[in-house]
This record gives structure tokens, C-alpha cells and sequence, in this order.
């Protein structure tokens, strides 16, 4: 029917321009009202497309389908209870039918007392259409929901079996992956930027890799920090008490040495971590950069710190100083504001 085919591609506007012609030109056939419930739910017409469903359903009341798009039309509408109804009824027409039983069990979920009904519900849509992803997302929502770790696992290697590029599937591996021990936040970046390559409509990994990216963003405060410590101990900005000073100026031999050492630190600590880390890994640290200032605020504002504490490092160490107060307020200026946020930014990207 030319309103289905239109649906399958994605053109629900016309499906449903298509669907109402049908119907007017006979208004007893139930496949008609059926095609306009379903382009209308995808308009999200949700009023319209649950009265063309009741037509199909009063028109054809033993036809599976019809009770199931009814009941996945009232659950957009979180009308849970009657949704559970209409795919009960959907099951009852065509037992052997994994469509029903997998919304069924999803809706299971959310009614109280229904855990174990829920998990039943899609074990028996995993052995009805074993490779149907439907069937393994209700599975892997039961069993997290009943908290049975093992079956959760199991249901994501399915779906990555079915389908490589699933979304739930990739996320939650790449999560998984991601919270492993001693993953870094480069490699954390990495990772979620493989996932997205493979999943692009994944809230998730986009949400992750962001806060991955702000983590690699934060710690270059802490290579500032070594920068300005290296410098500080270069000029002996704070005499020890007891000892001898520091004749000034330092040796410019010895500033040298310092400024490649904290070329070395910036290097091996950033710049090569940068070069290796994946593509789609580095093109979102310039993202997260350049997003509105409202997302981007507090990377722009680490970014700053670490700036401005190389930048005071730098001075400290390649001007000739021949007294060492301005030196230590420089020294301040550049400590204090990273110390003062450091430990209350943590969580500013979500």
C-alpha cells in the first residue's frame, strides 16, 4: 500500500495524506485506518492517530497489529495501564507474535509489582524473535530493572551481534569500557569517540565524551601548576629560612634548562596526548571550546587558569629578575586562582 511504503521511508506527511484518501475512498477497511494511526503517530498526532487505531481495531478486532499500534499509541500518551491492556490483547490474537510481548515487558516495568512478569515477558519475546534488537532492549531493560547483571550483559552482546551500530548497545559498552579502573580521561575521550562513530545519535556518549574532554581540560591546570612550581624553585621565589638565597639573576643557562623542562612537561603531557588521541576525540575538545558560552563556560575558564599560570611561569623564568617581590606576587596570582577552583569544578559539564 503506497501509505505504508511512504512510511517506511520516512515521508510520514505523505503516508498520512495517503492514508486519509484510502480511507475516504472506503471507510470499512481497517489496513486504511491502521496506515493513518501509524503516520499519525509518527507526526505525533497522538489524539488523531488513537482514534484512527480504535476504528481499525472496532473494524478488524482479532487483527494483532491493530491492538498493538493501539497500545504503542497510548503508551506515547503514558496512559501505561491501558497500553499494557492493548498489547495483552495483541498477544491473545497472536501468541507467537514478539512484537506485543516485548512492549509488554517494557511496560511491565513501570507497573507496580510486575518485576518478575516483565522479565518473563521478554524471555518470551527473546525466544519468539531471537533476532529481533526489539526483543534483547526489552530483555536488557527487564533484567537491569530486576537487577540481574548477568542477563544485561548477555542481552548487549546480542544486540551488538544483531546489530553493530545498535545505540543502546554501543553506549553501554563503551561505558562499560570507560569505567574500567585507571582509564584515563585521553583514553576515556577516546573511547566515547569511538562509540560515537558508531552510534552518531547517542545522547549518551555525546554527554560522556564531553565530560571526558572537561576532565583532559582540567588537568592541564595540574601541568600548569608543575610549570610554575619548576619556576618558582628555579628563581627561588621563597628563600628557605636558614639558608642562603639564590644569588639574582639566575644564570641564563639555568633559565634555559627550566624553559625546556616545562616545554617537555607541556609536550609529553598535552601535545603528544592530543596528537594521538582519535580524531573525533580531538575535534571535540575544540567543540566543547567553542560551544555557547553556556556549555562552554567552565572549560574556557580552566583553560584561562592554566594559561595564565604558564604564562606567569614563563615570566618568572625567562625575565632577568634582580629582586624577588614582583616575582612572588606573580607567583600568587598564578597559584591562588587555580587552588581557589580546583576542587569545585569537578562536575561543571553534564
Amino acid at each position: 500500500m503506497k501509505s505504508e511504503a511512504l512510511y517506511d521511508l520516512g515521508r510520514y506527511e505523505e503516508s498520512r495524506e495517503a492514508a486519509v484518501r484510502r480511507v475516504a475512498e472506503d471507510p470499512d477497511d481497517p489496513y486504511g485506518w491502521l496506515a493513518l494511526a501509524r503516520s499519525q503517530a509518527a507526526l505525533r498526532l497522538r489524539e488523531e492517530a488513537l482514534s484512527a487505531v480504535g476504528e481499525a481495531v472496532r473494524l478488524a478486532p482479532e487483527w494483532s497489529s491493530a491492538h498493538f499500534v493501539r497500545g504503542f499509541v497510548l503508551r506515547r500518551m503514558d496512559r501505561i495501564e491501558e497500553a499494557e491492556e492493548a498489547q495483552r490483547e495483541a498477544i491473545r490474537c497472536n501468541p507467537e507474535n514478539w512484537a506485543p510481548r516485548a512492549q509488554r515487558a517494557e511496560l511491565l516495568i513501570s507497573l507496580p509489582g510486575q518485576k518478575a512478569a516483565a522479565l518473563a515477558e521478554a524471555h518470551e519475546a527473546v525466544r519468539l524473535g531471537p533476532d529481533e534488537p526489539e526483543t534483547w532492549e526489552a530483555m536488557y531493560k527487564a533484567a537491569a530493572f530486576n537487577e540481574r547483571p548477568d542477563l544485561s550483559r548477555d542481552a548487549v552482546k546480542q544486540l551488538l551481534r544483531i546489530d553493530p551500530t545498535h545505540t543502546l548497545a554501543v553506549s553501554l559498552s563503551t561505558r562499560q569500557e570507560a569505567a574500567k579502573p585507571g582509564t584515563s580521561a585521553a583514553r576515556a575521550a577516546d573511547l566515547y569517540a569511538g562509540g560515537l562513530a558508531a552510534a552518531p545519535d547517542s545522547n549518551w556518549l555525546r554527554g560522556d565524551l564531553d565530560r571526558a574532554v572537561y576532565r583532559m581540560l582540567r588537568g592541564t591546570r595540574w601541568l600548569a601548576l608543575l610549570c610554575l612550581v619548576m619556576a618558582g624553585v628555579t628563581l627561588d621565589v621563597f628563600p628557605t629560612d636558614g639558608e642562603e638565597p639564590k644569588e639574582l639573576p639566575i644564570h641564563l643557562g639555568t633559565r634555559l634548562w627550566a624553559l625546556a623542562l616545562m616545554a617537555a612537561v607541556w609536550g609529553f603531557g598535552a601535545l603528544r596526548r592530543y596528537q594521538r588521541m582519535r580524531t573525533g576525540a580531538q575535534l571535540a575538545v575544540l567543540a566543547l571550546v567553542r560551544a555557547p558560552r553556556e556549555r562552554s563556560f567552565w572549560p574556557r575558564v580552566v583553560l584561562g587558569q592554566a594559561t595564565w599560570a604558564t604564562l606567569c611561569a614563563l615570566l618568572l623564568v625567562v625575565l632577568p629578575w634582580t629582586e624577588r617581590t614582583v616575582p612572588q606576587v606573580l607567583f600568587w596570582l598564578a597559584l591562588v586562582p587555580n587552588l581557589l577552583s580546583i576542587t569545585h569544578d569537578r562536575d561543571k559539564v553534564r
